[in-house]
């Protein structure tokens, strides 16, 4: 008897510790959790340098890629292309697809359509009034693609993709003029402040609310549409026979179309226990993307990604393709080691000019005082 009133008694006791103390925790756990997201999606943007640098990476390959296309843009795009703008727009109809190459037949508008395509990927690059330059900058990466879409590759759907994208990321805030030009208004005092607590004040709020809560999604999904891309992949390769026996880079390699050194590629395919290695590799790397971006294994990850990107770019001749891929990746790496890589380049020594040449290391530095980094370090990964 004394036993059964003793568990009675100490029954509601252990019911009201097991239900009191982790009942009351955990909501409130999962408020503060879900508070801390709500936080961290209107009020601190994440990840500015890597938004910079996906930026800065997309101007400069697509601008690379107009460039070396300059001798053949005419058979590629213009008016000489055996894919007519009738045809395009007979296409459009079917695709959805839309280009301003197509409104006219004429020499002189293609002409003046490239050189603003090659001034607005010098400008998007360099970060010159970014929110406008960027809608610019998707306007000519779709037109591009969509006129010559039967000439593209990967590179070219995937830059598609991140130039859309970007259109909504708050990517000019790092490494650009527009960057620079704030620094410059807020050491000269020139910066506008908040005009008290009225409707401008509310509206400005509002505007920054919302181009932080555009700029995160934007981050994300371009975070999403890399692990996508890495898990088909994977996943498709694991359907292979060739992948599973560990023969499919043997095939890559002996392939013409994309063998741009023939040597280079049959001394690689001689080393057969080599190949099966790095094709194993390759698969498992690809189907774990996803599931490593949650610790410190993301890096070895990356560094095999890059490797791997860099022998398709040598190999395989496809440098566009390996370059948007190499700069999508960046997408994971925190702004500290961005604000890092900042500070080992400022220490860097510089070649000394002549005497008089310009002004001194100090005066530069204290006209434009350093770019601060945010108060908070959230990345997407970090």
């Amino acid at each position: 008897m004394e036993r059964t009133e003793q568990a009675q008694v100490a029954a509601p006791t252990a019911s009201r510790r097991t239900t009191g103390r982790p009942g009351v925790r955990r909501p409130q756990r999962v408020l503060d959790r879900a508070h801390g997201f709500f936080v961290l999606l209107t009020e601190q943007p994440v990840s500015l340098y890597a938004a910079a640098v996906l930026r800065i990476g997309y101007g400069l390959l697509y601008l690379a890629f107009l460039v070396r296309e300059f001798p053949h843009r005419d058979e590629m795009w213009g008016p000489g292309s055996p894919w007519t703008p009738a045809l395009a727009r007979q296409m459009f109809d079917q695709s959805g697809w839309v280009s301003f190459l197509t409104l006219s037949d004429s020499r002189v508008y293609f002409e003046v359509c490239y050189a603003v395509a090659l001034v607005t990927c010098a400008l998007f690059l360099l970060g010159w009034r970014t929110r406008a330059v960027s809608v610019l900058f998707a306007v000519v990466v779709v037109s591009f693609h969509a006129k010559a879409i039967f000439m593209a590759d990967g590179g070219d759907n995937l830059m598609v993709l991140m130039a859309v994208y970007l259109v909504f990321t708050a990517c000019g805030r790092r490494w650009s003029l527009d960057a620079r030009r704030t620094r410059l208004q807020a050491s000269t005092g020139r910066t506008a402040g908040p005009r008290g607590d009225g409707l401008g004040h509310q509206l400005g709020d509002a505007r920054n609310i919302l181009t932080t809560v555009l700029h995160n999604c934007g981050m994300f999904v371009i975070a999403a549409q890399v692990c996508f891309l890495y898990g088909c992949a994977g996943l498709y390769k694991v359907q292979g026979a060739s992948w599973a026996n560990g023969t499919a880079l043997h095939y890559v390699l002996n392939i013409d179309l994309f063998r741009p050194w023939p040597e280079l590629s049959q001394m690689i395919d001689g080393h057969h226990m080599l190949i099966a290695v790095v094709g194993h590799l390759t698969v498992l790397v690809q189907v774990a993307f996803p599931f490593a971006l949650f610790g410190r294994l993301k890096y070895p990850v990356l560094i095999v990604l890059l490797g791997m990107h860099v022998n398709i770019a040598v190999l395989m001749g496809l440098p566009i393709f390996s370059g948007a891929m190499i700069v999508a990746d960046a997408v994971f790496l925190p702004d500290r080691f961005y604000r890092s890589l900042g500070r080992l380049w400022q220490r860097a020594p510089r070649p000394t000019g002549a005497a008089g040449a310009g002004p001194s290391p100090g005066t530069a530095s204290a006209a434009v005082p350093p770019q601060p980094g945010p108060p908070v370090d959230a990345t997407l990964a970090g």
